[in-house]
C-alpha cells in the first residue's frame, strides 16, 4: 500500500470538474454579480463552494465551523467584488478568502487532521481486499497525523497542491506569497512527509 505514484511526483491528485459547455464563464459572472445579478453569484457559489468548503474543512475543527468560514468568505467576496480586478483568478481570490478566514479563526488552535475522504483518490485501489483496505486506513491514518505537524504554510501548500490541484501560480495567488516561497514550502512538506511515511514506500 503505498501513496500513488501521481502524488508522489507532484501531479494534482483533484482537479476542478470542467465548466459544462454553454455554462457562463467566471469572467461573464463576476459581471452579471457585480450589478447585483445574485443568480450569478449562486453559479460562482455552487462552482466553487464545495472545494472551499474541503479546503476550510482541512484547516478548522468543526464542519459548523467550516461552513461559517466559507459563509464568511462568500459574504466578503460578494461585498468585494466592485474591487475584484482580475489580477488573479477568480477561483484562487475565492481561496484566498477562505484561507485569511480560516487563519483567523484557527490563530490559536492546534492544526486540525485531514478527514480521510479527502485522500481517498491519493491512495492506490486495495482491489476491494480486506488485508489491502486496512493498511490503506492506516496509511492515511499516518498522512493525517503527519500532515497535522507541518507549519502552516507548507500545510496549505500541501493541501492547495495534491488535494485541490492548483498550479504554483495559483497557489501563489492564494496564499499572497513568490511562487518560489511556494516551491520552498512544498518541497520542505513533501521532504518531512516523505521522511515521516518512509515505512510505506
Amino acid at each position: 500500500m503505498r501513496v500513488s505514484a501521481d502524488a508522489v511526483a507532484g501531479e494534482p491528485a483533484a482537479v476542478d470538474p470542467p465548466v459544462a459547455d454553454g455554462a457562463p464563464s467566471d469572467g461573464t459572472l463576476v459581471r452579471a454579480a457585480r450589478l447585483g445579478d445574485q443568480g450569478a453569484y449562486r453559479v460562482i457559489v455552487d462552482r466553487y463552494g464545495p472545494g472551499m468548503f474541503r479546503y476550510a474543512r482541512s484547516l478548522v475543527a468543526e464542519p459548523q465551523d467550516a461552513g461559517d468560514v466559507v459563509q464568511e468568505a462568500f459574504v466578503s467576496a460578494w461585498k468585494g467584488l466592485p474591487s475584484f480586478r482580475g489580477d488573479s483568478s477568480l477561483k484562487t481570490w475565492l481561496y484566498r478568502l477562505v484561507h485569511r478566514r480560516a487563519m483567523d479563526h484557527h490563530r490559536a488552535r492546534r492544526p486540525v487532521p485531514v478527514e480521510d475522504e479527502h485522500f481517498a483518490d491519493l491512495v492506490a485501489d486495495p482491489g476491494g481486499d480486506p488485508e489491502r483496505q486496512a493498511e490503506g486506513q492506516e496509511l492515511l491514518a499516518d498522512l493525517r497525523r503527519e500532515l497535522a505537524q507541518l507549519p502552516e504554510l507548507q500545510r496549505a501548500c500541501w493541501l492547495l497542491r495534491e488535494v485541490e490541484g492548483m498550479q504554483y501560480q495559483e497557489i501563489a495567488d492564494t496564499l499572497g506569497v513568490p511562487v518560489g516561497s511556494v516551491r520552498g514550502h512544498l518541497h520542505r512538506g513533501r521532504t518531512r512527509l516523505a521522511e515521516r511515511m518512509s515505512r510505506w514506500r
